[in-house]
C-alpha cells in the first residue's frame, strides 16, 4: 500500500491527510472534526454512563479521536484508558501542521503534542483522567487479551474498498471477544455487508444517521 500524503483543509477548517496511492481521506473532506464528534463522541462515547472507560481504537490515525475523547474528559468526571493501533504513523512534520487543538476551541495543543510524543507500546498519562497506550501494528497481529474488556470501539479503519482485511467478521469476534456486554462499536461505515459480518460475529446492529455528507453509519452494541 503506498503511503504518499498531503495534508489538506476540510469544509469545517479542520485538516485531514489524503492518501495519494490510494485515493483515500484519513476522515471526511465534509468536515474532519465535524464528522468525528459526530461518529465517535456524540454517537459512541455519550452514550455510556461510565466514569471509569477502555477504549479501543483500530486506526489511530491523526489522533483526532484521541483529542477529542480525551477533551470529554475535561468536561466530565470520567477516566479513560485508550489503546490506539496504527500501522502507519504520522510524521513528526505532519503531526505539526494539523491544527485539530485550535479548531476545536479547547487549548489543547499540549495535550495533542503529549498524545503523538507518546512512547509506542506502552502506557502514557497524558492528563489525570487520560492515559494511552499506542500500538504499531497490523490489527490483525494484535493481541488483545491482557487488555481490561473494552467498553467501546472505534473503528476508523480505511474504507472497506481500500483496507478490505480488516473489515471481516475475524476481525469483529476478535474485537466481540475482548468486549464488555453493552460495549458499544461505531464506525463511519454503513456498508450491508459489515452490518451482516458484526451481526454474525455476536452483536446488535442498527445504522443510524451519519454525519455531513453521509446518510447513515453503524453503530453495534455487544
Amino acid at each position: 500500500m503506498t503511503f504518499e500524503r498531503q495534508i489538506i483543509t476540510t469544509a469545517d477548517g479542520s485538516h485531514t491527510l489524503t492518501v495519494k496511492g490510494i485515493d483515500e481521506t484519513y476522515h471526511s473532506t465534509n468536515g474532519a472534526v465535524t464528522e468525528s464528534k459526530h461518529v465517535f463522541i456524540e454517537s459512541g462515547l455519550n452514550l455510556l454512563n461510565l466514569h471509569e472507560i477502555s477504549i479501543l481504537e483500530v486506526g489511530f490515525g491523526t489522533g483526532l479521536n484521541a483529542l477529542l475523547t480525551l477533551s470529554e474528559t475535561l468536561q466530565k468526571s470520567i477516566r479513560i484508558d485508550y489503546i490506539g493501533v496504527e500501522k502507519y504513523p504520522l510524521t513528526n512534520d505532519e503531526i505539526e501542521q494539523l491544527n485539530y487543538s485550535k479548531i476545536i476551541g479547547h487549548d489543547l495543543s499540549d495535550a495533542f503534542q503529549r498524545i503523538h510524543q507518546a512512547k509506542w507500546g506502552q502506557f502514557v498519562d497524558i492528563t489525570s483522567q487520560f492515559r494511552i497506550l499506542k500500538i504499531k501494528s497490523d490489527f490483525r497481529d494484535v493481541g488483545l487479551s491482557s487488555f481490561d474488556r473494552f467498553n467501546l470501539v472505534y473503528f476508523d479503519a480505511f474504507a472497506p474498498n481500500k483496507q478490505p482485511d480488516l473489515w471481516n467478521k475475524e476481525v469483529y469476534e476478535k474485537i466481540f471477544e475482548r468486549c464488555q456486554p453493552g460495549a458499544v462499536f461505531v464506525t463511519y461505515c454503513a456498508k450491508g455487508s459489515v452490518r451482516r459480518d458484526l451481526m454474525s460475529a455476536g452483536f446488535s446492529v442498527e445504522k443510524i444517521p451519519g454525519p455531513p455528507g453521509k446518510r447513515e453509519m453503524i453503530r453495534a452494541v455487544k
